[in-house]
């Protein structure tokens, strides 16, 4: 007669079967990475106050910039807070124990790197859209090169 354990130590291990917490870790640092983004796209483009420069078209790629007061001390605390969070929520990705097993079951190299691509795509690991926003689907995103 099997039991549970032994039925779960005779299964092969699977990198891409995410423990619940790294799914809900994953999920955040998602979440805070767009909520970063979308604090930035509002902000002034230089954190301090700053003249600009004119465009110089003679240059290669070198654009103007307005003059720009720079943040406000309520805009930098939030970016800093939302940066912070950012950093924490992905050490927690990234230093989670499901890493380690993986290696221990000889998941290593193009395998692993597979797996933690995996993960940002995994059911439970991605924001589901707002109300006011369509869902994305893979013919809406480009592929790279």
């Amino acid at each position: 007669m099997s039991t549970s354990a032994s039925a779960a130590e005779d299964k092969p291990f699977d990198p891409k079967d995410f423990p619940k917490d790294l799914l809900a870790a994953q999920l955040k640092l998602a979440e805070l990475y767009a909520a970063l983004r979308g604090h930035q796209a509002g902000l002034p483009w230089s954190r301090d106050a700053d003249d600009g420069w004119p465009e110089e078209p003679e240059r290669w790629r070198r654009r103007g910039r307005p003059k720009t007061a720079g943040w406000d001390a309520a805009d930098a605390e939030l970016y800093d807070e939302l940066w912070e969070a950012l950093r924490k929520a992905a050490e927690a990705v990234q230093g989670h124990n499901h890493w380690q097993l993986c290696k221990q079951h000889g998941v290593e190299g193009a395998d692993l790197v597979a797996a933690r691509q995996a993960l940002k795509n995994a059911e439970g690991a991605v924001p589901a859209p707002k109300e006011d926003e369509a869902a994305l689907d893979k013919d809406d995103v480009e592929r790279a090169a």
